[in-house]
């Protein structure tokens, strides 16, 4: 059953890295169950989920209702009549599948958004302190005499340039260098000008979604450290002809893991909130766009997201912009009278 449902999936196109967690689950239920699939019920699903849910780490309802989902395809794939799962298990054992989850024990889908309340945009002077704790990184290895100096200095020129074009993880993990291109409107941020995105979030086995981001004048500080890296410090790896941007000491190309820790490593040296993680960049990245003054369609653009509400949901500007706004609607409306 489960090699034929990971093969259903391999044939919509659906990436490993999204089959292989799916299957896995499956094994959890099972393991959690001790029974087969043909014996679950619905009480297996919601005693698996309220198990989930105690604990010191209990899941968040985003992920119970993604558990749920999984479980829910699978039983369709088992219940599906072009497989002949359901009538072999009623003639060699029966009892057939059944239905796991449905309205009346599944988490209903009331809200836009349900991630963690916690990551948020980091504010300006957080981003600047990231920014202080990475650079300082190196000059702390140095002088306690590890390795790892180099890698830190590449550490510092990741983050930043996440945060100046808004990408995520593994669309900056897969850059080139030749996804670095000049922008004939904006020739004075020389090959930083425009980025190609070629590895963009891809759905539903569609292949990935490419964008391309331009260098906005308020980013423009991260042409410094992008130049710096690749004239000065990329060649201190010895890449040879390896295609990647950001490489590793072993000349192999940086892991989207890796940028995480990165992070992890310059948060945690600055001391800010733990739950802050390197998606907050990109929302920090949305929001700051916005405080600049860029329109909402420019901004979704940049950052590659289909609908506009997706890129509002990531947006979290700061009181001092509302109310900068009311300020101009309130003079546009009582004029000299406003104060």
């Amino acid at each position: 059953m489960k090699e034929g449902w990971a093969r259903q999936q391999s044939a919509r196109f659906l990436k490993s890295t999204t089959i292989n967690p799916r299957v896995r689950l499956i094994e959890r239920f099972w393991e959690f169950t001790g029974q087969y699939p043909w014996q679950w019920t619905p009480a297996e699903g919601e005693a698996f989920i309220a198990d989930l849910r105690s604990g010191k780490s209990p899941i968040q309802m985003s992920t119970a209702r993604t558990y749920e989902v999984i479980i829910g395809l699978f039983m369709e794939y088992v219940m599906d009549g072009r497989y002949e799962w359901a009538h072999v298990c009623a003639e060699r054992f029966g009892e057939a599948p059944q239905e796991i989850f449905h309205e009346g024990n599944s988490v209903l889908h009331t809200v836009e958004y349900e991630a963690d309340p916690r990551r948020r945009p980091l504010t300006y002077d957080e981003v600047q302190a990231l920014f202080d704790a990475a650079d300082a990184r190196p000059r702390k290895i140095r002088e306690q005499g590890r390795k790892g100096a180099l890698a830190a200095l590449r550490d510092a020129a990741v983050i930043k340039a996440v945060y100046a074009y808004g990408t995520r993880r593994t669309e900056s993990s897969k850059l080139d260098l030749v996804d670095l291109r000049r922008n004939r409107k904006a020739p004075q941020f020389g090959t930083c000008g425009n980025l190609m995105v070629r590895y963009g979030k891809s759905k539903n086995g569609a292949p990935p979604k490419r964008r391309t981001v331009l260098m906005v004048p308020e980013m423009d500080w991260a042409v410094d450290v992008i130049q710096e890296w690749i004239t000065e410090i990329r060649p201190h790896f010895s890449p040879g002809r390896h295609p990647a941007l950001w490489v590793t000491e072993r000349v192999g190309r940086l892991s989207p893991r890796s940028i995480n820790a990165a992070f992890v490593a310059a948060r945690e040296a600055a001391g800010l909130d733990e739950d802050l993680d390197l998606h907050c960049l990109r929302h920090s990245y949305i929001t700051h766009l916005t405080e600049f003054g860029y329109p909402a369609r420019f901004v979704q653009e940049q950052v590659g997201h289909s609908h506009a509400a997706t890129t509002a949901i990531y947006m979290g500007v700061s009181n001092e912009y509302r109310n900068k706004l009311l300020e101009v609607s309130m003079k546009a409306r009582l004029g000299n009278d406003w104060t």
